[in-house]
């Protein structure tokens, strides 16, 4: 075949520095912003902070700011006056971080600063790869089993079927289920012991097969894990022993040996450590209204040099382009600041203004709210509150939460309008607190109730909400009384 040239037409998102600028300072936490901006400082001489009062600073540390209903944010065009026509002027419109951006992704090294802080914490992905890393395997059984550790939930079980497994490293190897099994039951011998298994028999008959043979009730105990495991979390004692033929006083030991297990053997590994955080929002109600202002952690006082933007003028031809690419970067960064702390503010104050009734109320009063209701209301894309979302903290007088708490799908109530997952979760755990500790209610009881109350909710969703509070069912609540 003769080559031909062929003219292709394609279309590519370009993002302007500017733009990944205000992507990346967006989705910072303040601690992570505050880092990013001790950076700045260090590599850009066109930049300065104003420095805080010790006074202001004490002040700052036990009490919030001034509540206003708008934030200022100094972006010190003033001082820069001077050098206004050393590099172009930027558009001090508004920037909506999510509009053409549906395929953009974070280049890798975005969130480099993120992963640095949480590097001292190893979950239980990183104990698995440890010990594989330390094991003896082909470059097939490797394959494999990195598949199957990352798909290990935080309990330390695995959902994927084989079948999944396999295409998640058919661009590498093609492999059989059977050589997937194979390559899980090693995993299940690594610690801790019955990580990797499908289902609570399996991960205890494993802990069981790591325990020395004259282990008292060791026999019985794999007994009772293989075939009477529903009867065993009833405590129908009787009906046990009348399946494996044994005496109530044989059952003791194996019973014990049975709840020293660890059920979620990736419970130890999961626990992230304590995560202390600095509000960025603050709502409190001022004369009867709720009102919302930023913390100073997020509109930090940035302002241009006057010493080295004076010199641009006077530099030789390389200096002086020096000092214009840094001044330009450093407007981007005052700019982009000035974005973020609008956003930060135009989120916080929809937020209040949507869960007024949690904040008067408690939780019991948490409305069905989605990105989409705020992205529309304070005219933004999804993928901008979205990243507003993420680790940012609103202090109210009912503790600090994360923004994504008040977000909530509704479920319908009988005259027509939604109750939020949120505020059904809280009732749940009233009706529980409140019921009598010889009868706990079922879920179905549960449902009937909280369809009595006008709302609308099956028996499998309240088991769902139970299980999301860790709360135990009837059964376990019963016997744990």
């Amino acid at each position: 075949m003769k080559p031909a040239p062929q003219l292709r037409i394609q279309s590519q998102l370009a993002l302007t520095p500017q733009l990944q600028q205000a992507i990346r300072l967006l989705q910072l936490s303040s601690m992570e912003l505050e880092l990013e901006l001790n950076m700045a400082l260090e590599s850009n001489p066109l930049l300065d902070i104003e420095e805080e009062d010790p006074a202001e600073a004490e002040d700052e540390e036990f009490a919030p700011p001034e509540l206003t209903a708008s934030a200022p944010v100094e972006s010190s065009q003033d001082s820069s006056s001077d050098v206004h026509d050393a590099t172009p002027e930027l558009d001090d419109r508004p920037l909506d971080l999510g509009d053409d951006l549906r395929d953009y992704r974070p280049a890798s090294g975005d969130d480099e600063e993120v992963e640095k802080q949480d590097a001292a914490h190893e979950d239980l992905r990183d104990h698995l790869l440890w010990q594989l890393n330390l094991t003896r395997l082909s470059a097939q059984d490797r394959a494999i089993a990195t598949a199957i550790i990352e798909a290990v939930n935080e309990d330390g079980y695995l959902d994927e079927s084989n079948e999944e497994l396999c295409d998640s490293v058919a661009g590498l190897f093609q492999v059989s289920g059977e050589q997937v099994e194979a390559v899980r039951h090693l995993i299940q011998r690594f610690d801790p012991l019955g990580v990797a298994s499908r289902n609570l028999a399996e991960c205890l008959g494993v802990q069981l097969e790591g325990l020395s043979a004259d282990t008292p009730g060791l026999e019985l105990a794999r007994m009772l894990v293989s075939e009477c495991l529903e009867l065993l979390a009833r405590n129908d004692r009787s009906r046990i022993c009348q399946i494996l033929k044994v005496r109530d006083a044989e059952l003791d030991p194996a019973i014990q040996l049975v709840r020293s297990l660890a059920p979620k053997p990736g419970a130890g590994y999961s626990s992230a450590p304590a995560e202390y955080v600095a509000p960025d929002a603050y709502a409190q109600k001022v004369n009867g209204r709720w009102q919302v202002s930023l913390s100073p952690r997020c509109q930090p006082r940035l302002s241009i040099n006057e010493h080295y933007s004076n010199l641009i003028a006077r530099a030789q031809r390389d200096d002086a382009n020096y000092l214009r690419g840094q001044l330009q970067e450093a407007r981007w960064l005052i700019k982009s600041l000035k974005t973020r702390a609008e956003t930060v503010l135009k989120v916080a104050q929809a937020i209040v203004r949507a869960q007024a009734n949690f904040l008067e109320f408690g939780a019991e009063a948490m409305r069905p709210l989605v990105l989409r209701d705020v992205a529309e209301e304070i005219e933004m894309h999804e993928s901008t509150v979205s990243r507003v979302t993420t680790r940012k903290y609103l202090h109210t007088p009912r503790g600090t939460f994360e923004f994504k708490y008040f977000f909530s799908s509704g479920v319908s109530t009988v005259d027509g309008g939604a109750a939020s997952a949120t505020a059904i979760q809280a009732m749940l755990r009233k009706l529980i607190d409140e019921e009598k500790s010889a009868r706990p209610l079922s879920d179905q009881a549960l449902a009937v109730e909280l369809n009595r109350r006008g709302i609308s909710v099956a028996r499998r969703t309240v088991a769902k909400y139970r299980e999301a509070l860790n709360i135990p069912s009837s059964n376990d609540r019963c016997r744990l009384d």
